[in-house]
Order: C-alpha cells, then sequence, then structure tokens
C-alpha cells in the first residue's frame, strides 16, 4: 500500500505542478519540480526523460513521458519502475470547489521490478515518513480524492525474494481500478501472465479511505490463476496483514498452478482432481491462520478439517484434525495385484514433501473402499519435527484384523523408513495377495515386526530392510500344495490347481538382515503331517529358498518318513523339489544302524554261547558250577583253588600215612 500511496503522491504533485505550469512554470521545467516533489513525498529519485504535455479545459491534464522511479541503495540501483508514458487528467470545475477529481491515470508500458532482500527489506516500502500518512480527506490538507479510472496497459512485473528463492514473473498485465469517492468503494479488475500462466483478479473494498488507512474493511476478492480459482469475502487489515473470512478455491489441475508461483512438481492422478476447499480462514497479525468448518474434496474423496497454522517459524508449523468418512481407492490402481516378478519399483522416491511443514496431524478415517475388500475405521497420528514424521497407528481395521504400531520415515540424511507393528486376526490370503501378488496361504496371522530399511526406491529400502519379528498362523490352508501328499507318496504331482494342505498352525520367528528373512524355528502342525522348516526368503529379490522337514509322517505300515522338501525360485512362481540325496543319505544311515545293530547282536549272542561252553567245560573238568552274578574268570579261579586244595589235602594225607 506504501506503493499506491506514492503513486497518489505523484499525482498529487502532478496536478500542482499543472495548475501552476498554467500560470508561472515553462514546461521545461516541470520534469525537475516533478521529480522534487516526489523525492519529498517518498525519499526516491523520480526521472522524466520525456516530454510533458499539458491540457487545460474540460479535463486539466499532463501526459508525462519515460517516466522512471528509482530503487534504493541497497537494492544495488535500478529502477523499481519504468513506463513509457504516464497520463493524467483531473476535472477542471471540480478542482475548482477543492475536490482532486482525476478523470484518468494511464500507465502506458510499465515494468516495475520489486525485490525482497534476505533480511527482510523490500524496495517497496518508502523511507519517507510523508509516504506513510493517511491519503484522505483532511490528512494532511490533502483534499478529497476521486479517482474515476486509472489503467496500466501491457504492463510487467517481476519479483524476487532473496529470501526464499521465490522468482514471479507478471507479463501482459492490464488492470484499471475506480474510487468515485475516498470514503466509498474501491474496484480493481486486472488480468495477466504469471510465469508464462494466465492470471485474473476482480477485487472490491467497501471503503477505501479506510482499507489505505490500515483498517480493518470488508473486500471481496475473486483470483483465477492457471484455472484454478478462489475467493475470499471477509475482512482484511493491510497494516497488519489480518483477515477473516470465508474461502473458496477449485483446483483443477496441480501442475499449471505450482508452475505459475515459480515452483514444480508432477500432477495430481486424475482420480484425485480437481481439489475444492472451503472454510472459514482468520490470519492474525502474528503470523497465525486458523480454519475451521473446512471442507475439500481430492477428486471424489471429501473431508472435513480444523487446522492451527503457524507461518513464522523456518517452516509452516501445523496442527490440525482431519475427518474422512469414505475413502474409495476401488479402481484406482493399475488394475489387479502387483507383478511380483517386475520386483520392487526402482522410481526415485520423492520425500520432499516431509521438509515443507512440521506439525501434528490426526486423521481419522471412518471406511476405506478398495478393489481388495473394506477396511476401517482407522486412526492415525502424525508427527512432523524438520523432514522426519513420525506415524502412530491408533486403530487399523483392516485385512480382517488390526494392526496398532508405529511408522516411522526420515529424510533428513536420506530417506529411511521404519515400522514397528502389532497385528492379530490377519487374514494371510487377502495381505498376500494385495502386497505381494501371493495366493497359496490361507489363515488367520498374528505377529509383530520390526523393521528398518534405507534408501531413495522401494527396490532399495526392501534391500535393505534387517530388523526381526516373529508370526504365528492358525486353522488355514495352503494352497496349490498337497504336503501330505507329496511326502507319503513322494510324487510332485501334488502340486497344483484343486490342491492343498490344511494346517492347525503355523509359528516361527526371524531375523532380516540386508533384505533377506532368515527362520530356523518353523513349526508347521496338521492332522496328517507335522513339518519343522528352515531357510531364508528373500524379500528384497522375492525369492524363497526354504528346506521342510516332515517329523510325524507315517506311511501305511507305520514307517516314518522323513522326506525333505525343497521350496525355492521366485515368490510368483516357486519351485517345489523332494530332497531325494537327503533322503538316501538317511536311508544309508538307518541301514548301516541296522546292520551294526546285527553285528553287534551276533557279537552278543557268540559271546554267550562260548561263555556257556565254557562253563559247562568248568563245571565238567573242575567241579564247580558258575554262581549268579558271578563272572567266568572268577567260576575258573574259584574252580582252581578247590581242585588245587583238593590235591593238596590228598598229599599230605600220604605224607603222614593216610591219617
Amino acid at each position: 500500500m506504501r506503493l499506491v500511496k506514492a503513486l497518489l503522491a505523484v499525482v498529487f504533485g502532478l496536478v500542482a505542478l499543472v495548475v501552476a505550469a498554467l500560470v508561472f512554470i515553462p514546461t521545461e521545467r516541470l520534469a525537475t519540480l516533478a521529480a522534487q516533489q516526489f523525492e519529498a513525498a517518498t525519499g526516491r529519485s523520480l526521472t522524466i526523460g520525456g516530454e510533458i504535455g499539458l491540457s487545460v479545459y474540460p479535463v486539466i491534464g499532463a501526459t508525462a513521458q519515460d517516466i522512471s522511479i528509482g530503487n534504493p541503495d541497497w537494492a544495488g540501483g535500478g529502477d523499481m519502475l519504468r513506463a513509457e508514458e504516464m497520463d493524467v487528467g483531473l476535472n477542471l470545475m471540480r478542482l475548482l470547489s477543492g475536490t482532486v477529481a482525476v478523470e484518468r491515470v494511464v500507465l502506458q508500458s510499465p515494468v516495475v521490478v520489486l525485490r525482497r532482500g534476505a533480511d527482510g527489506r523490500a524496495t517497496w516500502e518508502f523511507g519517507s515518513p510523508e509516504a506513510a500518512e493517511p491519503v484522505a480527506s483532511g490528512s494532511g490538507g490533502v483534499p478529497g480524492l476521486t479517482l474515476a479510472r486509472a489503467e496500466i496497459r501491457n504492463g510487467s512485473l517481476s519479483y524476487v525474494d532473496d529470501a526464499s528463492g521465490m522468482d514471479l514473473q507478471v507479463t501482459r498485465l492490464d488492470a484499471t481500478m475506480s474510487l468515485p469517492v475516498m470514503d466509498g468503494p474501491l474496484s480493481l479488475d486486472g488480468s495477466a501472465q504469471l510465469n508464462g500462466q494466465p492470471v485474473s483478479v476482480v477485487f472490491r473494498a467497501g471503503n477505501a479511505g479506510n482499507l489505505l488507512n490500515g483498517g480493518l474493511t470488508a473486500i471481496d476478492l475473486e483470483a483465477e490463476i492457471a484455472g484454478a480459482e478462489a475467493r475470499f469475502e471477509g475482512r482484511v487489515s493491510l497494516a497488519d496483514m489480518a483477515a477473516e473470512g470465508q474461502v473458496n478455491t477449485v483446483v483443477p489441475a496441480l501442475a499449471p498452478v505450482m508452475a505459475a508461483i515459480g515452483q514444480s512438481g508432477a500432477e495430481l492422478p486424475a482420480n484425485l482432481r480437481p481439489l475444492t476447499f472451503s472454510g472459514q480462514l482468520t490470519h492474525t497479525t502474528g503470523g497465525e491462520v486458523f480454519v475451521r468448518g473446512g471442507a475439500a474434496n481430492i477428486g471424489d474423496i471429501a473431508l472435513t478439517a480444523a487446522a492451527d497454522i503457524t507461518l513464522t517459524g523456518p517452516r509452516p508449523h501445523v496442527d490440525a484434525q482431519i475427518t474422512v468418512p469414505v475413502l474409495d481407492l476401488r479402481g484406482a490402481g493399475s488394475g489387479g495385484a502387483p507383478q511380483a516378478e517386475a520386483g520392487w519399483s526402482r522410481d526415485p522416491i520423492d520425500a520432499s514433501a516431509l521438509s515443507a511443514l512440521d506439525g501434528d496431524i490426526s486423521i481419522s478415517l471412518n471406511e476405506l473402499r478398495s478393489d481388495s475388500g473394506t477396511f476401517g475405521p482407522i486412526r492415525l497420528r502424525s508427527t512432523i519435527d524438520n523432514a522426519r514424521a513420525v506415524t502412530e497407528i491408533r486403530e487399523a481395521r483392516l485385512f480382517g484384523g488390526g494392526v496398532t504400531g508405529q511408522v516411522v520415515v526420515n529424510n533428513r540424511s536420506g530417506l529411511s523408513a521404519r515400522a514397528d507393528l502389532q497385528a492379530s486376526g490377519i487374514s494371510l490370503l487377502q495381505l498376500l495377495r494385495d502386497t505381494a501378488g501371493f495366493e497359496r496361504l490361507e489363515g488367520t496371522a498374528e505377529g509383530r515386526l520390526d523393521l528398518l530399511g534405507s534408501g531413495n526406491s522401494l527396490h532399495a529400502i526392501m534391500n535393505s530392510l534387517r530388523g526381526e519379528g516373529a508370526l504365528s498362523f492358525s486353522e488355514g490352508e495352503i494352497l496349490g500344495l498337497d504336503l501330505a501328499g507329496m511326502l507319503r507318496n513322494l510324487d510332485l504331482g501334488y502340486v497344483g490347481e484343486g490342491t492343498s494342505t490344511i494346517y492347525n498352525s503355523i509359528t516361527g520367528s526371524f531375523v532380516v538382515t540386508d533384505g533377506v528373512l532368515s527362520n530356523d524355528d518353523l513349526l508347521f502342525d496338521s492332522a496328517r503331517v507335522q513339518v519343522t522348516g528352515e531357510g531364508q526368503v528373500g524379500l528384497g529379490a522375492q525369492t524363497l529358498d526354504y528346506r521342510l522337514v516332515p517329523s510325524a509322517l507315517r506311511d501305511e505300515e507305520g514307517n516314518a518318513l522323513r522326506v525333505p522338501l525343497m521350496v525355492t525360485g521366485p515368490w510368483s512362481a516357486p519351485r517345489f523339489r523332494l530332497d531325494m540325496e537327503a533322503l538316501a543319505r538317511e536311508r544309508l544311515a538307518e541301514e548301516r544302524e541296522r546292520l551294526e545293530s546285527l553285528a553287534r547282536e551276533e557279537a552278543r549272542r557268540l559271546e554267550e554261547r562260548a561263555r556257556a561252553e565254557a562253563e559247562a567245560k568248568i563245571a565238567d573238568e573242575l567241579g564247580v558250577t558258575a554262581e549268579e552274578g558271578e563272572t567266568l574268570e572268577d567260576t575258573l579261579r574259584r574252580g582252581v583253588e578247590q581242585r588245587l586244595g583238593e590235591e593238596i589235602g590228598e598229599g599230605l594225607r600220604g605224607l603222614f600215612g593216610g591219617n
């Protein structure tokens, strides 16, 4: 507004000069006097490089050519405004009655260069105190002012903000302003090209004098930019930029609007357009924005919102509550489940939006409709601080069960993501089909996981995953595989459509390193087979390398079968192979054990027979029999001792005469 007041000061100066010139001043001195008048009012230089033409009746006027207004010294010189011609006309009769009735003010091909420095100073802020004085009837002796018509024809404007890096270029600017009375309505209509995109503005103020003096004034502003429409109806104060009123916007496409304000960005998908918003907005003198009763549409998605926004920090801070009654995503994808054979996407992930704001945002989603089912309610709370977002999953009813936990996305020094989740009652078929295109496992899942990954694409993140977790599946079915029939008959033909394995439970824990899940305690329990398993699952590569071993499967004769089953290959087409080499090794080990057992039994039998024969011979020759628990050696020694004693006794009797 200081610029407007400065331009009005130019008008007053020219009016005074025109009146004086009619009687006292030669036209060749008018340029010098006009420059002095402007510099005294604004502290800026005014140069009139061309001629000044005069008219007298019925409109008293002046036409000045080649006009320029200088920049302050800190801006590096140059011109803030340059125009080929400025034409001013006043109503002579009303001027004689004490009213400055401007019939016309026309700027032909003006070029305006506005700049805000890194320290906050702006080239359109005039330093002279007089420039800030109210322009109204009775202020400083300035007579009442009316403006029938002010025009800018074929103008251009450049705006550069050194602090934010914003660079706006306005061309083909045509504008018309009308101010019938200073204490009455003001109207402004304009159109232009902003960074190559069409822009138009319609502005109405209830009291021009109050508006220019910084008072709270009723206004109606309609703007159109690159096809987007916005309207504000309420009250504003230009002195401190306070505002309150009703806002309505419609944005058919986002990319042209971003291009118009000097930003780049991809276009939103067609199903998320147009964007609309309506609500009560309040902007305070302290730089705070309050939104109440907000209602928005993102394509067919309707939501309500309330927000408190602070704009004074390094980034906008947003505290918001958003409610989405129904989010319908049916048919929004590329059609069908993701194709696992294509692998994870290598497209770069643009997480720059995390740096756009800080805040605390709560989202309540009552119902989520997708091609795989209807989910909800879902309640989330995200805290964003310096490009790091922590989302607390307070409630999420999905895939037939519930999920709680926390997800952290950090883009401070490269993108990373961590998920610490607990799940219960999850439908495995629905989950794996919709997330990985895998449709071979039914059941209900309970589990926990804590995984961390980093990288600038989904492929990089999945291949860098590390962490741990545990899963438990109950009362389900493996589709396309009759595990018991395959192992019992040693026939891989038990794979394919129409086959299945019903299980009571599957339990196991795992660790993940560099995108590879490792497990060594899988236990598969069913009425027909009990199986243990160990191996690896390539979460990044989408591969399987797993070994299943039955531990309680018997053939028709009751013999235990332990035929390992190898599951390898990609998720989309896993291969099943009976490990016959392992079976042969096991059978060879069993046969060796059997033969060794027979040999041990034969050796025992021979040993017992030899003992029996030895005992009989001892009994026959020595006359003693083995006592219970006595070894063969003890029996033999006892027999020898007994025989030797008898022989010694007989010898002594013979020696002493038989007595």
